[in-house]
């Protein structure tokens, strides 16, 4: 699951391009909170902090708990971030509050299990992750890091859909059709006779090349 890390921010009053300019000359990064019924917090954090946080991975599945300071602090889950197009450094990040029993919509990455033992690959064949996210309305408790699709009982021909996927507690896909997970492909033409004609012994005195037509 997601895990919970403390934050430290800093409440900020300015607003605009010239407020986040003189920010981001401090070294620190313009944020927002905004959401739960209650009006938008703008904030600024630690440029080096939040720069290891976003490239550590999993940043917008990792529920924070803000210090504000004054001892006043806020459940919150990134949910989007901007990067200079330039030096891919932060720019801005908007943090969603979380109240109690609250959900949200998440894209969770999708890892496969047990591809090495699958029949359909023993005899050649190859998995086709048919989707590398699963987007879910999950409890706001409950966010999973990602999603663990088993594939190996598969065979060539054979397709997985999100309905025989065993998704955690309480979390749905946004999606209604039952789509299609992964597939298990068959071998690229020529790649059984190549290998068979590798494996095969030569024929004792058979010629190295055909004979010229005369």
């Amino acid at each position: 699951m997601a895990a919970n890390k403390q934050l430290a921010a800093t409440v900020r009053s300015g607003t605009g391009k010239g407020a986040a300019r003189s920010i981001r000359r401090d070294n620190r990064v313009p944020g927002v909170i905004y959401g739960g019924g209650e009006a938008p917090q703008p904030i600024s954090l630690d440029y080096k902090t939040l720069n290891t946080l976003i490239y550590a991975g999993h940043f917008l599945t990792t529920i924070f708990e803000i210090d504000l300071g004054d001892g006043k602090s806020e459940r919150v889950i990134p949910r989007d971030y901007q990067l200079d197009v330039v030096r891919d450094t932060p720019l801005h990040v908007d943090f969603l509050r979380l109240k109690p029993g609250s959900s949200l919509r998440v894209d969770v990455p999708v890892h496969l299990k047990g591809a090495d033992v699958a029949p359909g690959v023993k005899l050649g064949g190859s998995i086709n992750l048919v989707v590398q996210t699963i987007e879910l309305r999950v409890p706001a408790d409950n966010i999973p890091e990602s999603i663990s699709v088993d594939v190996s009982a598969m065979t060539i021909g054979d397709s997985l859909v999100i309905s025989e996927v065993t998704l955690p507690e309480g979390c749905k896909p946004i999606i209604a059709r039952d789509f299609t997970v992964a597939t298990l492909v068959p071998p690229a033409k020529g790649d059984e006779p190549a290998a068979a004609a590798a494996a095969a012994p030569a024929g004792k005195g058979a010629p190295a090349k055909a004979a010229a037509k005369k």
